[in-house]
């Protein structure tokens, strides 16, 4: 039966806008993030918390490769309800068939990861899932409505993105934190919280089967070229032009060492931070309860990034990118001291820990600007779009590889010593930051009235 079309301004966007971001931003936390908590809460030694939870990762830094599949087959909007109809599946999945480890193996620290096998498998899945929706999303939005419409709403977008970070490492970890004080049970407690985030995601997709428009634009491009294999040979060549392309600009290497090197602190703290909260005072870390990480670190901690992103934005826009760099730089790595005194003091204060990780998160958030800002200006030309893709590839490759030591260096030398070590790494943003700053045109990033 042939399909109904709706054209796009018939359907305001406040009807799928919200949602859509919303449900693009959950799975990438819980995939993420709640994998780190949660893991870390079953036992999971950080080494090997920290090392399987970045494989996960992967499907964001290799989703441009398969972005062009997303092009050519089918429609932005099969896309985006398919994905979450995989998403939801897994998501059950994961709630039915998660691993109980015994209290004893749990409170030893010695969980094997070996005996999450499947869950990791679950979690691969639906990352892959999460990555390719994200292509589809994003495609749909520049799609779905007026280029108007398409400015005005960006600000939504990114605000229910946030509201999806704050539902994922805020609500669901509270939730998971309250049922473990009045069960004591931390598997039951972890396996309910993933059976509301399905519960959530369920109705999200059912909501979207009905409410995203269907858009006469959103045609698979071997429809609009007429030729499915015309279209999917044009794609690659296209994806291959662009790589061509990027390793030819100059100052290529420079980029790259900047792109892999500015947040090098951040990518080792990380993958720490939840699991220094929640460890004990004599395994060298805070003793939080899992709901007071959730409250701290997920509502504060992402409430003081979100304004740090945003005053860096007003900011850079007002003197650039040139002259906001180092400021930026330095907000990005100083902040970095306050899990030094974290680890050293370990205050009891609960205020005194959330005024520390609020200042953190709102320096890395002010400071990331810059590096957004920068991997903008280095896309700049003929292939703008490609190569900004290339660039978040490295963007997330900057994240993976800290990522997959991070744990095992900290089990190694304690908490003290790593954060030590997060402060010396911040010798190599600022040595690229050096070197990168005298390649900006001073004019870049302003906002010209």
């Amino acid at each position: 039966m042939k399909e109904t079309r709706i054209e796009p301004q018939q359907k305001t966007p406040w009807w799928w806008v919200p949602t859509l971001y919303f449900a693009e931003g959950v799975p990438y936390f819980v995939v993420n993030n709640i994998s780190v908590m949660m893991f870390t809460k079953m036992g999971v030694p950080n080494g090997d918390m920290s090392f399987f939870t970045t494989l996960l990762y992967f499907p964001w830094f290799l989703k441009g490769i398969w972005s062009p599949i997303v092009d050519v087959v089918k429609t932005k909007r099969w896309w985006i309800v398919a994905m979450q109809v995989i998403m939801t599946a897994m998501l059950i999945l994961l709630t039915v068939t998660l691993p109980h480890p015994d209290a004893a193996t749990i409170a030893g620290g010695n969980t094997s990861i070996s005996i999450f096998w499947f869950t990791l498998v679950l979690f691969i899945i639906a990352a892959f899932a999460s990555a390719t929706h994200d292509i589809a999303a994003d495609g749909f939005y520049m799609l779905a409505h007026s280029p108007s419409s398409q400015a005005a709403f960006i600000g939504i977008r990114s605000v229910f993105y946030r509201v999806a970070s704050v539902f994922g490492q805020g609500g669901l970890v509270f939730i998971a934190g309250l049922i473990e004080k009045n069960t004591g049970n931390i598997p039951l407690s972890w396996q309910i919280t993933l059976g509301v985030s399905a519960v959530v995601f369920f109705l999200i997709t059912l909501y979207h089967t009905f409410a995203l428009p269907h858009s006469a634009d959103d045609r698979p491009r071997n429809e609009l070229a007429g030729d499915a294999g015309g279209a999917a040979k044009s794609n690659l060549a296209e994806l291959g032009n662009s790589f061509v392309t990027f390793v030819k600009k100059p100052g290529v290497l420079l980029a790259i060492a900047f792109m892999l090197l500015y947040r090098l602190p951040e990518g080792f703290l990380i993958k720490l931070c939840q699991p220094f909260l929640v460890h004990s005072t004599e395994q060298g870390g805070l003793g939080l309860s899992t709901e007071m990480v959730g409250t701290v670190y997920g509502v504060f901690g992402v409430i003081a990034l979100l304004l740090g992103g945003i005053l860096g934005g007003i900011y850079s826009s007002r003197v650039g990118l040139k002259k906001s760099l180092w400021v930026m730089a330095a907000c990005m790595t100083l902040p970095c001291l306050t899990f030094v005194y974290l680890a050293i003091a370990q205050p009891a204060n609960i205020v005194i820990i959330t005024i520390a990780l609020c200042i953190e998160q709102f320096g890395y958030g002010f400071g990331f600007t810059a590096y957004m800002l920068y991997m903008m200006y280095f896309s700049e030309g003929e292939f703008k779009t490609s190569h900004y893709a290339i660039c978040t590839a490295f963007m997330a490759l900057s994240m993976m590889l800290p990522g997959f030591v991070a744990g095992y260096i900290q089990e190694a030398i304690g908490y003290v010593n790593f954060f030590w070590m997060v402060m010396a790494c911040c010798f190599a943003t600022l040595i690229v930051t050096y070197f990168v700053d005298r390649t900006i045109d001073p004019d870049y990033g302003k906002k010209t009235d």
